[in-house]
């Protein structure tokens, strides 16, 4: 199976603060069910900087925390995600729960609060409405199984 995860789980330093969010676990499964992967930063691929202010989706645009809009790299990094699931044929992603690209089923507010509501980051909305099934690191067992 191949699939398309968020760069930041497999270790890579593309998250806002610079660092990771590595999860062992995932690529411990995915390496053990020889999986492809195919890694993917929606927010680099549309242009942000690594580290980069922390910014939250607001409805339909996402802000950062110094009031920002990064809606347009947001955008443009989700067709980029999208058009490399394509191009590679992947059957499924495995994003970054909560963040405002790549979270599904839950993202931030908005305000900064840490508080979580029903929603979708930009990219795993695109990929979501064209058909790539998606689920996150903390519930990928039932992809994986497929």
């Amino acid at each position: 199976m191949k699939i398309l995860v968020s760069a930041c789980l497999l270790g890579i330093a593309c998250k806002y603060s610079g660092g990771d969010n590595l999860c062992p676990a995932l690529v411990d499964a995915l390496q053990r069910g020889g999986h492809e992967i195919v890694p993917v930063c929606p927010e680099v691929y549309g242009g942000l900087p690594t580290p980069r202010p922390p910014a939250e989706r607001c409805e339909s645009r996402v802000v950062t925390c110094e009031g920002t809009d990064v809606t347009e790299q947001y955008r443009k990094g989700a067709g980029i995600a999208l058009t490399l699931a394509r191009l590679t044929g992947c059957d499924g992603a495995i994003l970054k729960a909560n963040s405002p690209s790549c979270g599904h089923g839950t993202i931030y507010d908005g305000t900064f609060g840490h508080r979580l509501v029903p929603g979708s980051g930009m990219a795993a909305e695109l990929l979501a409405r064209n058909g790539i099934p998606i689920c996150n690191e903390n519930n990928y067992t039932a992809l994986l199984e497929e």
